[in-house]
């Protein structure tokens, strides 16, 4: 009975300092956060996206004279207002602002708009930009025949292309048409209007530094048959190596690895002359043969992964674009 009274204060210690520990650890356990939850701020992004798009100006704080103003800083461009809003109005606009006003049943003097479209500018800017780039790609490409640049010219100043570098600048956002999300053929049409805005603003050399620095490096990365579709490359290889009196390549197998499995790979190389001159791989003898012709060919072409970066250094005002102001 004594030992019994001597252990309790033991007991009454440990457990106090249990109960002073359990206290401490309870301290530093993170609280529960009093605001939302966190399924609250995935599930608003959510619903923001499944709302229908907005045109910039349907939302507050919009000023479209300072948008313009804005924009040409951005750029770091010298524009003239006058031509950069008419770059941005294209024909559609008019046409449907006229027709709603029309249908709120007002005189013929106020449906009437005062406002000139985009039409000249963009054909302006879009010549502009394919005489551009045909003189730049055949100054870096000697040898590339004319299908070729004509065909990366192409590419270059497709609707795909230039419409996805006119969003990368907001383009979408200062564009009056007639549907939003504004289609990719508007938004061509108005960036080449913008070139051509540029045009006669600050003159040919600073819009062809423009030119360059948005569409040349859309060339990196890509390869030469991407962008120019050669239905015969053995057939057009021949005919190169015809114009520099080299006789025509003879394909050999070099080598194959699993011929017998249902993944077989093939090595065919093209000599001429007894040398080397490509080789390419293929599931097939001919897949192969017509491999190592597209290789032979980016060689010839100088259109290979490791060619020479692009000269960015600043272009000299030359006499081509000077006649191309003057003619139009």
């Amino acid at each position: 009975m004594a030992s019994a009274l001597l252990q309790q204060p033991l007991f009454l210690q440990a457990s106090r300092r249990f109960l002073a520990a359990a206290a401490r650890r309870a301290a530093l356990r993170p609280q529960p956060c009093r605001g939302n939850k966190r399924w609250v701020r995935a599930y608003v992004e959510q619903q923001r996206f499944l709302e229908p798009p907005m045109h910039r100006s349907e939302k507050p704080n919009w000023d479209y004279h300072a948008e313009i103003q804005a924009f040409s800083h951005r750029l770091h461009e010298k524009f003239s207002l006058d031509f950069l809003k008419t770059a941005f109005i294209n024909r559609c606009y008019i046409t449907n602002e006229e027709a709603r006003r029309k249908m709120l049943g007002l005189g013929k003097e106020e449906i009437a708009l005062n406002l000139k479209d985009n039409q000249q500018l963009s054909e302006q800017g879009a010549s502009f930009s394919r005489s551009y780039l045909t003189e730049c790609l055949e100054k870096f490409f000697p040898k590339m025949p004319p299908a070729g640049i004509e065909a990366i010219v192409n590419f270059l100043t497709g609707e795909e292309l230039v419409s996805y570098v006119a969003k990368n600048l907001s383009l979408h956002d200062l564009t009056l048409c007639a549907e939003f999300p504004v289609p990719s053929n508007v938004l061509q049409q108005t960036f080449f209007a913008v070139i051509g805005a540029l045009l006669q603003s600050s003159g040919p050399q600073r819009t062809e530094i423009f030119i360059r620095d948005f569409f040349i490096p859309q060339l990196i990365g890509k390869e030469l048959f991407e962008l120019w579709n050669v239905v015969n490359p053995m057939g057009l290889l021949v005919e190169e190596l015809a114009k520099r009196n080299i006789s025509a390549p003879e394909p050999r197998l070099t080598r194959q690895s699993g011929a017998s499995t249902a993944l077989p790979l093939y090595f065919v190389g093209l000599y001429c002359d007894k040398k080397l001159l490509a080789e390419g791989t293929g599931e097939t003898i001919p897949a192969a043969e017509e491999e190592a012709s597209r290789v032979a060919l980016r060689k010839l072409y100088e259109f290979t992964e490791n060619r020479k970066p692009w000269d960015y250094s600043s272009p000299k005002r030359e006499q081509r674009a000077e006649k191309f102001l003057s003619s139009n």
